[in-house]
């Protein structure tokens, strides 16, 4: 029975998709069809085969490479700032500083044209594969471990080509991805082979999501990969290109760490005013977590269970994945309680390893309005509710997905 409510409820996930969808008659369905099975097939290839787990790894220890160099300059900055949360992660150091790095990099490569020949062809590769225009096909896959801030940074260039509605789809699929720098810390804290398996199965669910809920028929002018500078026109200085790079990494990092604080203390303060009415369990978190309620049993749960992990659900779309984690962290790693069901410890921790939160919203709508027009910002602001709907949904989707082989 449970089994079957796991299988029924992939297609519900998709189906609550396809009745929000902004365009229903320019849906890809075969494309769908496809990305979906490539998933499925991923989950049962991550959580049966020790090589799929090694392969993701190996990604990620890249990435946190090129975060830890980071870490030398922000070391030599500001020192304390790496330690000043008990050693543990940080927000500010772990998310955002090393955009200094991150951005001049990407932005170095296509300077001198590696990075818009590689997403070039990689991209056309993936958008054979899955149907996406290129960009959005390679972006799905850069978003992986660089972060959504980071990504989004060092695709300006392309943001500013790109039209509004095909700014949302990356906006919302922004609210799916990791940052390389954290996924250490919650291998510390959740199972590591369920939290590798979750990263590029949230990739692929981004991808089936976000092409039902906002489908885009690209045209083949328009699906163009762009660089910095145009053929027959002078290249700008590198030193003087590579002080502007900085200079509007600097100035993300301020617009998005102000987002940030204005929406968790909105949501804060939310929860200040229902502490009003004198219901104590008046609050965003279990508002939610009554939501998720029918689409956490649908992950293949019995009602008491379900509830149970619906309210985690609720707790981490409106705080982050690190408050969950640390409430389940001691039952989850020693297999305790709820937590004793394997079943349980996969669905969880595949649902936890996103960004998709009110808080994310807000680091997504920063980085936005620090890289692209007015309008386009305007618009993408307009969509939230997608934004947030996406997230939930790919989440969903990816827990189900891995829930299918684990049990």
């Amino acid at each position: 029975m449970f089994l079957f409510a796991n299988v029924f409820g992939i297609f519900v996930f998709i189906a609550i998709a396809a009745l929000f969808s902004r365009d229903k008659k320019n849906i890809q369905w075969r494309s769908v069809g496809i990305v979906l099975i490539i998933e499925i097939a991923l989950a049962w290839f991550f959580t049966q085969f020790k090589a799929g787990q090694i392969a993701v790894q190996s990604a990620s220890d890249a990435f946190n490479w090129l975060v830890s160099v980071a870490s030398e300059g922000i070391a030599f900055a500001l020192p304390e700032w790496l330690t000043s949360n008990n050693g543990g992660p940080n927000f500010v150091t772990s998310a955002l500083l090393p955009i200094l790095l991150v951005v001049p990099l990407f932005d170095i490569l296509t300077y001198i044209g590696i990075l818009p020949w590689f997403i070039k062809w990689v991209g056309k590769g993936l958008a054979f594969i899955t149907g996406q225009p290129k960009f959005e096909a390679f972006f799905s896959i850069e978003m992986m471990f660089l972060g959504n801030t980071e990504v989004l940074a060092v695709s300006k260039s392309q943001l500013d080509s790109m039209s509004a509605k095909r700014n949302l789809t990356l906006a919302m699929m922004s609210m799916s991805c990791v940052t390389s720098a954290i996924i250490g810390s919650y291998t510390q804290m959740v199972p590591g082979k369920y939290v590798l398996t979750a990263i590029p199965l949230n990739i692929l669910g981004a991808i089936i999501i976000t092409s039902i809920l906002n489908p885009n028929k690209v045209a083949s002018k328009d699906d163009v990969i762009v660089t910095i500078h145009e053929k027959g026109t002078k290249k700008e200085p590198f030193f003087s290109f590579l002080g502007d790079s900085i200079l509007g990494a600097g100035k993300l990092i301020l617009i998005i760490t102000a987002t940030v604080i204005a929406f968790v203390s909105l949501a804060a303060l939310i929860n200040q005013l229902f502490s009003l009415t004198g219901l104590y369990w008046l609050t965003l978190e279990n508002i939610f977590g009554v939501i998720m309620f029918p689409f956490a049993w649908l992950l293949g749960f019995n009602v008491d269970d379900a509830f149970k992990l619906a309210q985690f659900m609720g707790t981490k779309l409106v705080t982050n994945e690190f408050v969950v984690m640390g409430q389940v962290s001691k039952s989850i790693m020693a297999s305790k309680g709820l937590f004793a069901n394997e079943h349980a410890r996969i669905v969880l921790t595949v649902f936890l390893t996103s960004f998709a939160n009110f808080g994310t919203l807000g680091m997504i709508i920063g980085a936005f309005k620090g890289l692209v027009d007015k309008e386009k910002n305007d618009y993408i602001s307009s969509h939230v509710p997608y934004m947030l709907l996406s997230g939930i949904l790919v989440s969903l989707l990816s827990a189900a997905t891995a829930g299918l082989f684990v049990w």
